[in-house]
């Protein structure tokens, strides 16, 4: 855990990381969610203002489709960090049935980020490139989230870490709860399958039971993701306002719930 993180971390609830926006849903899904670049900045100091402590980051190109294009992420960290310089930034390096392993590699290279997820199925498709991705990002300084969305990915990881191919010091994991579930409908004992350790640990969760999935794992000490990449709505399917309205009430539900 970097000593950023520690500091900014409440004893009385976990990390709060906001996903605002996501590789597939656009402002006809909902009319708040960003899209351009002033409106991730605008939505990541409202998410910051309301209780978040990061923000994992998606940009789209100028037809609003996903992308990893390494200048536009440039752009948009800096925009981010000038507006909001406390909220902890994390990239995606999501393919989203668009990227190969080589342009993952290539955004990871020129956007030389702090912080980026990975998920660790997406690299396994070019297995030869694997250790090129970690030795990468442990020689630029990059942490890394995996992402791990069953148990197999879990013990991929572990195969790997034990290999030597993932680097001893990158542990971090995000559990995805019931991304391949009938509906893409999380429910709190999802995360009762993935191996919970030392290592610092994250969840989110799709739905209108986002909020307790993610109180559920806050009760057992892991972080949280949450916004408008997983879920729109709250437990009676209203629509949040906005990516800040889902933090401040999940805020309020974790100090209610995690003492």
């Amino acid at each position: 855990m970097s000593d950023s993180r520690s500091e900014k971390q409440s004893a009385r609830r976990p990390y709060v990381m906001v996903a605002p926006t996501g590789a597939r849903r656009g402002r006809t899904d909902h009319p708040a969610l960003p899209v351009s670049i002033d409106q991730i900045v605008e939505t990541g100091r409202a998410c910051f203002q309301a209780g978040a402590n990061g923000l994992h980051l998606h940009i789209r190109d100028a037809e609003g489709r996903h992308s990893l294009d390494p200048a536009r992420y440039v752009e948009t960290v800096a925009a981010l960090r000038r507006a909001v310089p406390e909220l902890e930034l994390q990239i995606t390096t999501e393919a989203a049935g668009v990227y190969d392993v080589p342009a993952q590699i290539d955004c990871l290279e020129k956007v030389c980020p702090d912080w980026a997820s990975v998920s660790i199925r997406e690299i396994a498709r070019s297995p030869d490139l694997a250790d090129r991705v970690y030795g990468l990002c442990a020689a630029q300084g990059t942490r890394i989230q995996h992402i791990l969305y069953d148990s197999e990915d879990a013990a991929l990881l572990a195969e790997w870490t034990k290999a030597g191919i993932v680097r001893e010091e990158q542990t971090e994991c995000i559990f995805v709860l019931g991304r391949y579930a009938a509906g893409q409908q999380s429910c709190p004992h999802d995360l009762d399958q993935f191996p919970k350790g030392q290592s610092p640990w994250m969840v989110c969760a799709f739905g209108p039971q986002e909020h307790a999935c993610l109180t559920y794992a806050a009760k057992q000490g892991g972080d949280v993701r949450v916004g408008f990449e997983n879920s729109l709505t709250d437990e009676n399917g209203n629509f949040w306002k906005d990516n800040a309205a889902s933090v401040s009430a999940l805020v309020a539900m974790l100090e209610r719930a995690v003492k």
